[in-house]
């Protein structure tokens, strides 16, 4: 199993191999064009030189003609075609982290601002590597080979030293770039997302900081992080200057060394002047394919840790599974048998043993102090969690054996915390139906008494997070959406929390008023109105 982050990114791009490949032998065709280019001109000027007859050029001016279009025309090609498979690659794999982040709830493990570093900057490091940290270096070996080639045809010891400084130049040197740059690079790619996160933090939570003080401190923590990534850019910048020199000097000596061992050889009569002219400029132009090699090597670092924490989310065992089914029964309605879930293994029940029956229209209240397992149960029958032990049954169908969003075509509701995007009303509740007309979502408004009479209509704005609503009418709109759903069981948990009484009381006789004959969990810490519903159960804390 491959677990370099690297490898595996790489690996992420095997269903569009070919296409890298193509973009591979592209590069090398421009790389070796612009080579053959100096060569051919090399050839040409030293043969002009010595004044031969002018169709003894016309072979060598066609020949510098066609390369400097094939040059061009190959790195379009390389780029087209390493683009649009790296972006192609790119898009399968942010759809895979969306998913993932979707459907097994790791979206609470991760702090908002670190979760959009991970969706964003981290999955774009796949197509970072794949454009500039896959193709240069294999066409640069493809193309500096054929250069030892060439030079040794023409003198034997300088393709052998040409080999030497290509080796030097093209392998060592990034290679101790890599190795230079790992450590830096795993604490840039840590200093960006705390960057990241401590920005985002700050934003989020600007007016509680200005209301307390405290932005000043969360002020100072930002320039912190921001003055820690800008310690480390440099440092970067030292070691990409440190790259690039030691590559200059090597591509330096060994020219000079081939132009010391080609002068002795035309004094020596073992090399021509013309050949001598096209060795000096096939060196110059070898070293210039390796040029970039180290600033590469030395992004692997980065993209490296970078990489590990895209499979951080990726690697992220699902929350929820689906189970072998239970065998059907024939019960109507919710029936909960020795439910038991907690958060950890050293953790304490937070359900133990719960039986629950709900019958086909019947509606109950489950209250209880905060820590008594309300909001778990919830997350059960959304499917946001499985349970540890215990059956949890809707119709007589196992809810642990179907899946996730299947179960929620069945249960629906509100959670806690609801959740209103920006947007029209109309945007908010299509969410639940998107087929649904302008008559059922002015409908299922009137049932929560909202629309005109309400204060607000189907083209309203909500706002970011619902901000240009009341909390109860927040509610309201999330009670139709769970409405408009039309589940068989609806679950609303806290529905009325955060609001003054008198909204509490309205919200409340909404709920009752549009879900008559409909079975319905009400999760509730308020026990205000409650005896209206057909039975009140009590969760006691667990030790």
């Amino acid at each position: 199993m491959i677990t370099d982050p690297l490898l595996r990114m790489i690996a992420l791009a095997r269903p569009r191999g070919t296409r890298f490949a193509l973009g591979v032998l592209a590069g090398a065709a421009a790389t070796a064009s612009g080579l053959a280019l100096l060569a051919v001109a090399a050839w040409l000027i030293a043969t002009a030189a010595t004044h031969p007859p002018l169709t003894a050029l016309s072979v060598a001016v066609v020949a510098t003609r066609a390369l400097g279009v094939t040059r061009g025309l190959a790195r379009y090609l390389e780029r087209l075609v390493t683009h649009d498979a790296a972006l192609r690659t790119l898009s399968d794999v942010r759809a895979r982290v969306y998913e993932r982040l979707a459907h097994t709830e790791p979206i609470h493990r991760f702090r908002t601002g670190d979760l959009v570093r991970r969706l964003v900057g981290d999955t774009d490091a796949t197509q970072d590597l794949l454009i500039r940290g896959l193709t240069p270096p294999l066409a640069a070996l493809a193309t500096g080979a054929g250069a030892v080639v060439l030079a040794t045809a023409l003198l034997a010891p300088a393709g052998l030293l040409l080999a030497g400084g290509l080796l030097l130049g093209g392998v060592a040197i990034p290679a101790m770039a890599a190795a230079a740059g790992r450590g830096p690079g795993r604490r840039r790619a840590a200093a960006s997302a705390t960057l990241s996160t401590t920005l985002v933090d700050t934003l989020h939570g600007a007016p509680d900081l200005v209301a307390y003080g405290a932005m000043p401190r969360a002020v100072a923590r930002l320039e912190a992080a921001d003055a820690e990534l800008a310690s480390l850019g440099r440092r970067d910048a030292a070691l990409l200057g440190a790259g690039a020199g030691a590559s200059a000097l090597v591509a330096g000596l060994t020219l000079w060394a081939t132009l010391l061992l080609g002068v002795a050889a035309v004094a020596g009569g073992t090399l021509g002047a013309v050949p001598f002219a096209v060795l000096a400029l096939t060196a110059l132009a070898a070293f210039e394919i390796v040029a970039p090699l180290p600033a590469v090597a030395n992004r692997l670092g980065a993209l490296r840790a970078t990489g590990a924490r895209l499979f951080d989310v990726l690697d992220t065992p699902p929350a929820v599974q689906v189970r072998s089914t239970r065998p059907r029964t024939a019960d109507p309605g919710l029936r909960i048998r020795g439910l038991r879930v907690r958060y950890g293994p050293d953790e304490p029940w937070a359900l133990d043993g719960l039986d629950l029956d709900v019958a086909p229209g019947r509606r109950i209240a489950i209250v209880g102090a905060s820590g008594a397992g309300k909001s778990t149960l919830a997350d059960v029958l959304f499917r946001f969690r499985d349970p540890d032990a215990g059956s949890v049954h809707l119709d007589g169908m196992d809810l642990t054996g179907l899946a996730p969003d299947d179960v929620r075509a069945l249960v629906s509701g509100m959670p806690q915390d609801p959740h209103l995007f920006t947007g029209t009303v109309r945007q908010n509740l299509l969410l639940a139906r998107p087929d649904a007309g302008d008559d059922e979502l002015s409908d299922v408004l009137r049932r929560v008494r909202l629309g005109v009479d309400g204060g607000i209509d189907l083209d309203t704005e909500v706002g970011t997070h619902g901000g240009r609503l009341s909390g109860g009418m927040r509610q309201r709109v999330a009670l139709a959406r769970a409405l408009l759903a039309d589940p068989r069981l609806l679950v609303l948990d806290e529905p009325t929390t955060h609001l003054d009484p008198d909204t509490r009381d309205a919200v409340l006789d909404d709920i009752l008023t549009a879900t008559a004959g409909r079975s319905l969990i009400l999760i509730t810490h308020d026990p205000a109105g409650l005896d209206r519903l057909d039975e009140v159960i009590t969760l006691d804390t667990h030790p």
